[in-house]
């Protein structure tokens, strides 16, 4: 398990709390995305421990979804309103701790997400159900029309803002020639030779639907 939380204390608790605890074993810990995704890519792992204090806590399940996509992500801290839910859902993110559960059902959660399952409130499983709900008739209604992953629609959202390759790479914890294979993509789905051209078509295509 590999523990990413902002508070030093915090990180060696609960890194103490798992090796008596659990019978998960802790192989590193970090104080933030980047070094947790350094950490990541020479270290195999089963189940990240997010802690949303780490700002922004989507954006580094996305970046540990790219990393390792047969990893589960555990938010820890969660606030179980539905904007946060559905966000940490849609970015890869499959347990679930609320900001008031106990260290056993921490280590429940955990444990869970190590084997496949999700172990979660009522309340975090009442709305992912009706987000699945949501979405379903959304993909029944409207088909899709853009062209582009997930990510490469994120790209192109901060392509939008003007940012540079170096600055989209920092935002969405990648590396730049990943930001740059991306690019070259996007615009070769939508038939476009330059990134203002590529925003233009994405926001075109987004009004039509």
């Amino acid at each position: 398990m590999l523990i990413l939380a902002e508070v030093r204390f915090y990180r060696e608790g609960l890194t103490w709390f798992f090796s008596t605890h659990s019978r998960l074993e802790v192989v590193g810990s970090a104080e933030d995305p980047t070094a947790a995704l350094r950490v990541a890519r020479r270290t195999p792992f089963d189940v990240v421990l997010l802690d949303m204090a780490i700002v922004p806590a989507c954006d580094a399940a996305r970046a540990f979804g790219a990393v390792a996509p047969d990893a589960a992500i555990v938010a820890l801290g969660v606030h179980e309103d539905e904007r946060e839910v559905s966000a940490l859902a849609e970015a890869g993110v499959s347990g679930f701790v609320a900001r008031d559960a106990s260290l056993d059902e921490l280590a429940l959660a955990v444990e869970s997400a190590a084997t496949g399952e999700t172990r979660c409130s009522p309340r975090v499983a009442a709305i992912l159900a009706r987000r699945v709900s949501s979405l379903a008739r959304r993909v029944q209604a409207e088909p899709a029309t853009i062209p582009l992953t997930h990510r490469q629609l994120e790209i192109v959202h901060l392509l939008g803002e003007g940012l540079p390759n170096k600055v989209i790479a920092q935002r969405l914890f990648i590396e730049v020639p990943t930001v740059k294979n991306h690019v070259h993509n996007i615009l070769e789905r939508l038939g476009v030779q330059r990134r203002e051209e590529a925003v233009r078509a994405v926001r075109a295509l987004a009004a039509r639907t």
